[in-house]
Order: C-alpha cells, then sequence, then structure tokens
C-alpha cells in the first residue's frame, strides 16, 4: 500500500512562499494523477492542484497564478510550490491520490498571518 506523508508547511506572512512535499512511499506513483487537497476550519476539504501521471496541471482558481505542482518521479515525490500567499490560504494540506482515495493523512499545516 502506497504511504504519503506531507511536509513543509508553517508559518509565514502575506506574500510569502511556501513549498510543500508529498513523499510517497511503497509503491511507486508516477502513473498516477496526484492531487493537493487543503481544508480550512469550518469549510470543506477542497482540491487545489492536481497534476496528471503525465505531468498536465489544473489550478482551482483562487490559486491560480500563484501556486504550482510539480512531481519528480525519481524521488516519487508530488510538491506544492506556493507563492503570494494570502491569509485564506491558511489551511492543513494534504496529498492523495485524484481518484480511489487512500487514506487521508494528517496533512501539512499552512498558516499565513501577519
Amino acid at each position: 500500500q502506497v504511504h504519503l506523508v506531507e511536509s513543509g508547511g508553517g508559518l509565514v506572512q502575506p506574500g510569502g512562499s511556501l513549498r510543500l512535499s508529498c513523499a510517497a512511499s511503497g509503491s511507486p506513483i508516477s502513473r498516477n494523477d496526484m492531487g493537493w487537497y487543503r481544508q480550512a476550519p469550518g469549510k470543506e476539504r477542497e482540491l487545489v492542484a492536481s497534476i496528471s501521471s503525465y505531468s498536465t496541471t489544473t489550478y482551482t482558481d483562487s490559486v491560480k497564478g500563484r501556486f504550482t505542482i510539480s512531481r519528480d518521479n525519481a524521488k516519487n515525490t508530488v510538491y506544492l510550490q506556493m507563492n503570494s500567499l494570502k491569509p485564506e490560504d491558511t489551511a492543513v494540506y494534504y496529498c492523495n491520490f485524484l481518484r480511489f482515495f487512500g487514506p487521508w493523512g494528517q496533512g501539512t499545516q499552512v498558516t499565513v498571518s501577519s
């Protein structure tokens, strides 16, 4: 079974940047479409960005132009580069398969605050 571990979150000021990592172990994920999701307190979990096995990407409107999802198959890792962060980006960020979800991990907390 594939195990996904998110890391890279933290506290950052508005306008700052963070790079999140999703490290997969147990099985290659190179042929899987992957997604970064986030959930803010009191809100539904939403898909932020996705990347296909061909590295085709999609983004939710609120992060377009600011976030970049990428993958390194040699490292079996998916990344989310987040620039120009806004307070509304504050959430727990999760990595998972785009379809056929595995268990949700604890995610990594991103807090954008001055």
